[in-house]
């Protein structure tokens, strides 16, 4: 009894973040994201009793939902009745999220168990009696519902259990400088909520072809990561224990724009691939921005993704990946096999790709789609072509190793920066360092140049790891494009990690870096400023 109601204690424990280190805060901006962080935010989003066994969960009807739009909260508990409380995740001084409406109250339904299909493995949900919650839209005030990762707490009357769901509000008529796309994707695909997932290692029997967003996210294969139960990958990560932490990545990234000011509105790869037209402006929403960014664990792209990025790149937009793995697999979209709704289902064949039925019908015309490799045939289209870099390993934990062949501008403010402008400089060190380490930030997943980069491209940084008892490096690059956009790309899933230390101690050590901090803002600042 002593061991269980010690377990239940560190299940209890508020993830309240650590202090950010200490860099110059960065003059007050004046958008509407400057405005939301400056009301009051709270710690009452985190969960302090996860439903790790089901005991409440639920899924939205939209990954994202534009402002002055609707969207459903569909929720499922044997408890009589839960609350919904509505949070937007951001900085507030270090609180990370704001509760945006009165606390919700509602009875509880009994929902259906989901649908199985045997030949895909696709498990689906279709529950009922969903809580409509609409979004406002104020066009003379950005600052209510404001653009963000939102996270619907749910809480059990008699349990006292707690999950979450977790959705976007767009602003898709506002020209932010910025536009983050959080990866639903890459959550989804690994998501193996009722045994179900596209990967072997985590589903019952064999991997699915087809997973559906109608169902809930599973919680963290680590119970120490049970805090992020329903939201995905944004708090904590799907990945098993002895490959990485469960630490996410998008988060911190949110955390650290919100708090620096940066004017940024948000989306998800779903809006990446209809890339819908602005009405005001008439143009797709992705030419509205002057950067887009990929941050973390970004995996899983359909052909329109891919499509739609690059011509935004061409219009001059920059692209940021500061992530690694990222359009490794091509997937396609189907509708809801239930309620027949667009983009609901993922289809990807992976390993199985010669399963596909785009690959095993006679008409070539559709091979380009075939749901394998993005490098592979019959796609062939290798994913440093646009990013600079691409996979090659994982279960790497390492540095990043920056030199001084960098240029200038991107090594401002860093130990390796040529004025007195150094954030970071070694104690007592006698000359100029011509290489500096970004220290653990280098993994899970980790990128290299492969050559079939724009010839353009620059390799900022070139770092070693261990594999199978020899070296391997991995890459950092930066091109320009024609359009005059910049292409930055990290290389590496955990450069979040050096901006913002959520979950550090819980799930990994601290990595802040004011290096990695300081070339951020150089790259953000060369983006933001080359496209007015």
């Amino acid at each position: 009894m002593p061991a269980l109601l010690i377990l239940i204690a560190v299940l209890n424990i508020p993830q309240q973040s650590a202090k950010p280190i200490d860099v110059p805060t960065p003059r007050l901006r004046n958008n509407p994201i400057s405005i939301e962080n400056q009301k009051t935010g709270t710690f009452d989003w985190q969960l302090t009793n996860p439903a790790i066994r089901h005991e409440i969960e639920g899924y939205a009807s939209l990954t994202s939902v534009n402002r002055g739009n609707e969207i459903k909260l569909f929720v499922n508990t044997k408890d009589p009745s839960y609350t919904i409380e509505i949070f937007r995740m951001g900085w507030y001084g270090g609180a990370g999220g704001r509760q945006i409406i009165p606390t919700i109250t509602r009875n509880a339904s009994k929902q259906p168990p989901p649908i199985v299909n045997q030949a895909s493995g696709l498990i689906e949900c279709n529950w009922q009696d969903p809580y409509i919650l609409k979004i406002s839209d104020n066009s003379g005030d950005s600052t209510e519902w404001t653009s963000g990762v939102y996270l619907a707490k749910l809480t059990g009357s008699k349990s006292y259990k707690q999950s979450y769901i977790i959705f976007v509000v767009r602003d898709d008529s506002r020209p932010s400088d910025i536009l983050f796309q959080s990866s639903v994707t890459t959550y989804q695909a690994y998501n193996n909520w009722g045994s179900m997932s596209l990967y072997r290692w985590n589903s019952r029997g064999k991997q699915a072809y087809k997973v559906s967003f109608n169902r809930p996210y599973a919680a963290s294969p680590d119970r120490a990561g049970g805090y992020g139960v329903g939201a995905g990958e944004f708090l904590t990560n799907f990945q098993p224990k002895r490959r990485t932490s469960n630490a996410g990545w998008e988060y911190n990234m949110v955390r650290w724009l919100e708090r620096e000011g940066y004017d940024v509105t948000y989306a998800t790869d779903i809006d990446t691939h209809n890339n819908p037209l602005d009405i005001r402006s008439t143009k797709p929403i992705l030419f509205l921005h002057k950067a887009f960014l990929s941050v973390g664990h970004d995996e899983y792209w359909s052909w329109q993704m891919r499509q739609n990025v690059q011509a935004a790149r061409e219009r001059g937009v920059s692209l940021g990946f500061f992530s690694s793995n990222t359009c490794y697999w091509q997937i396609r979209f189907e509708p809801s096999l239930i309620t027949q709704e667009m983009d609901r289902t993922i289809v990807a064949y992976k390993e199985s790709a010669v399963l596909d039925p785009f690959a095993r019908d006679s008409n070539v015309a559709n091979d380009y789609l075939v749901t394998t490799i993005w490098r592979n045939k019959p796609v062939k289209r290798p994913e440093d072509a646009l990013i600079g870099v691409m996979y090659e390993t994982f279960q790497v934990n390492a540095d990043i190793i920056v030199t001084d062949a960098a240029p200038d501008w991107l090594l401002a403010g860093t130990q390796l920066s040529q004025d007195d402008t150094t954030v970071s400089v070694r104690a007592n060190s006698k000359a100029l360092s011509k290489e500096m380490h970004l220290e653990g930030l280098l993994g899970y997943e980790v990128d290299r140049m492969f050559g079939n980069a724009p010839t353009n491209t620059v390799r900022i940084a070139h770092s070693p790891y261990s594999y199978n008892g020899g070296t391997r490096y991995s890459d950092m690059t930066i091109y320009t494009t024609d359009s005059d956009a910049i292409v930055f790309a990290t290389g590496s899933m955990q450069w979040s990690w050096g901006l913002d230390d959520y979950n550090a101690p819980q799930l990994r050590p601290s990595l802040l870096s004011a290096d990695a901090q300081a070339i951020t803002r150089n790259v953000l600042a060369r983006m933001i400023l080359r496209r007015r």
